[in-house]
This record gives structure tokens, sequence and C-alpha cells, in this order.
């Protein structure tokens, strides 16, 4: 009968008692399978590992900027690698390095982008760093608490 319709008999469910076929064309359904299968990867979307640079000796405005970018990763929802890079004697002032770590944490937070570390603080050859991702809960909680600023400033004003 699928062979007179040009059709293939297909079994779909070979475990169910009886098994199910059906009749379909095979190549047609391989087709559609695979482009279900690439639009639901396409629809995934995983957070994306960023990672940012500095030195130990970074300047109060070039880690400024480097906090901001991190900022702007973050909200977007991805994780952010924040690496020291020790280069010749600076790796035996590893306290340094973490102090650097700490002050871009601190830095984040005082722009509203509340953090959880992922992975802490671990030294790889000549990079320290940590991987950091936003904290969402306490992310929504700061965003609630400036909606009910702002809606009781404009009550207060009118």
């Amino acid at each position: 009968m699928a062979r007179a319709q040009g059709l293939d008999l297909v079994e779909v469910a070979p475990n169910a008692r009886p098994p199910v076929a059906k009749m379909l064309d095979y190549g047609r359904f391989k087709y559609e399978q695979s482009k279900r299968e690439r639009e639901g990867r396409r629809r995934q979307k995983g957070a994306s590992l960023h990672q940012v640079k500095m030195r130990p000796n970074i300047g109060k405005h070039d880690m400024e900027a480097k906090a901001r970018t991190a900022a702007r990763l973050l909200r977007n929802g991805d994780k952010v690698k924040i690496s020291i890079m020790f280069r010749g004697r600076e790796i035996t002032h590893r306290d340094i390095g973490q102090e650097r770590i700490y002050e871009m944490l601190e830095t984040l937070e005082q722009n509203e982008v509340p953090t959880v570390i992922e992975k802490p603080i671990s030294t790889e050859g000549r990079f320290m760093s940590v991987i950091v991702a936003e904290d969402k809960p306490k992310a929504k909680a700061m965003a609630d608490a400036r909606a009910a600023a702002a809606a009781e400033a404009g009550e207060a004003a009118g």
C-alpha cells in the first residue's frame, strides 16, 4: 500500500506494544527532523564566557573602564572571567592580584550589577582568575527597589 503511493513505511515507536509505523516520505521526514533540531539549537541560548584581562598595576580609570565592559556583558546574561596577568617578578605579589579582583567585584556592585562567583579565585600559570555571573534574584530585587523609589519620588513631586 505504501509503495503504491510512493511512500515509505517508517517505524516510529518500536518499543510500543504493538509497534507503531507510519506511511510517509522518509527523505522529507529526515529533513524536517534535522530542521527542527537546528531550530532548537538556535533558540537555545547558552551563557557564553567572556574574558576581561588586566594587570596588577592597572590604573583607577582603566579599572573602571574594564568594570563597565564586564557590567555590560553580565547584564547581557554572559559569564565573565576576570583575569589578572602577571609579568616577570609580579607573580611573587599574588596578594596584589587578589586585591585587584576584589576591587573589580566591588566596582561591579557599585555599578548596580550584583554578581555571584561561579569559580573561585585560582591561579593558572601566570594568570589569576575568577569566573562571575550576574546574580539574577538580587538584580531583580535592585530593579524593583529602583522602580519603587522612582514611583515614590513621582508621587512626592505630584
